[in-house]
């Protein structure tokens, strides 16, 4: 029923900077959370970020906080990840999905999920 779309990914250098575009069925970020997840093809899929529903409260992960800023903007139907300083390690598919409500323990269950934007930090 909520469908989201991730956009802006890319290859960037290290120290680098990208930001990411979920575009959300309309009206939906009246009722749910965002969270970005980024997701390594050997390893578990893991929440670095969320945006919750009734304020503006968010959370980052230890290894973003700092150099990652989520925000929304309810009346585009858009949450964005602002991404700086990028490591290799942040490589990554990224991905965007909506749940009820997020707090500091960063969720990793979601009732709807995108398809994901390939994030790639090398030289």
């Amino acid at each position: 029923q909520v469908q989201l779309v991730e956009s802006g990914g890319g290859l960037v250098q290290p120290g680098g900077s990208l930001r990411l575009s979920c575009a959300v069925s309309a009206g939906a970020l009246d009722f749910y959370a965002i969270g970005w997840f980024r997701q390594t093809p050997d390893k578990e899929r893991e929440g670095n970020s969320c945006s919750n529903t009734h304020d503006t409260s968010t959370y980052y992960s230890d290894s973003v906080k700092g150099r990652f800023t989520i925000s929304r903007d309810n009346a585009k139907n858009t949450v964005s990840l602002q991404m700086n300083d990028l490591k290799p390690v942040d490589t990554a598919l990224y991905i965007c999905a909506a749940r009820p409500w997020c707090d500091d323990t960063l969720p990793d269950r979601a009732d709807y999920w995108g398809q994901g934007t390939q994030v790639t930090v090398a030289s």
